[in-house]
């Protein structure tokens, strides 16, 4: 596997275009202009999954993705998907669904349930990302304030939802998934709305999937995408509170 290979050659000292760093204590991200083209994106690997490693990545455009038995990997692919919150398309059965009050929307009510339910292997996918590891540092961001879950909810249970990391005007999505058909469409719709409340304008969707397309995403090159996320990172936080939602919410959020 070429990530592998990349790892195992990571002390060589030969070359300089094919190797990643290896982040050591609180060594810096490199540019991301410095990521591989192949596999695309692969800019480091090591450090850690700390509060302030994964925020200092978010603000860089950088994020973790690896697998079980590798070291944490970080990317910065190029071009970068992404969902400007105006540009978000509604189909007619999806407004009808939305329009029905079908389910109920929380907001930050079962965070670590939300991610929990993320992590569960997909239908054409027997692996996952969202090792508990990865579940207990989002789960520390949100217990922060820099992580937000929005649920759907039907007869008392959860039956969709997405959870990202908001940072400054922006918001970087980071999973979605849905045990009713729409329900974590719903939700999406119900984060645009309040995201253009906060005036944050764009989500950032990471990579290019036809789902994502479909609901209005697109790709643009890394560097435009660098360029918005300077100004919107550095903007102050909306006063606007994230936690609430349609009908009476329960928490059952644990940190470990």
């Amino acid at each position: 596997m070429l990530i592998d290979a990349l790892l195992t050659r990571r002390n060589a000292r030969h070359g300089n275009d094919t190797l990643i760093p290896w982040l050591r204590g609180n060594a810096a991200f490199p540019p991301i202009a410095h990521a591989l083209a192949e596999p695309n994106g692969l800019l480091a690997a090591g450090g850690d999954l700390s509060p302030a490693r994964l925020l200092d990545a978010y603000r860089h455009g950088i994020f973790p993705w690896y697998s079980q038995g590798q070291p944490i990997l970080w990317w910065s692919p190029d071009p970068r998907m992404v969902l400007h919150c105006d540009e978000l398309k509604v189909s007619r059965s999806l407004r009808k669904t939305v329009a029905s009050e079908k389910f109920a929307i929380r907001v930050d009510t079962a965070f670590r349930q939300v991610i929990s339910e993320c992590s569960r292997p997909r239908r054409y996918h027997r692996g996952t990302w969202i090792m508990p590891e990865i579940i207990d540092a989002y789960t520390r961001l949100h217990v922060l304030g820099h992580a937000h879950s929005v649920e759907a909810w039907r007869d008392g249970k959860l039956v969709g939802g997405l959870y990202g990391v908001s940072v400054g005007r922006m918001f970087f999505g980071e999973s979605m998934f849905a045990r009713e058909s729409d329900a974590s469409k719903v939700a999406l719709v119900h984060l645009v709305e309040m995201l253009k409340e906060r005036e944050m304008p764009m989500i950032d969707c990471q990579q290019d999937t036809e789902h994502l397309a479909r609901l209005g995403a697109r790709p643009i090159v890394r560097r435009a995408f660098a360029k918005a996320l300077e100004r919107l990172v550095n903007w102050p936080e909306s006063d606007r509170p994230w936690s609430g939602g349609q009908g009476a919410g329960h928490s059952d959020d644990q940190t470990q």
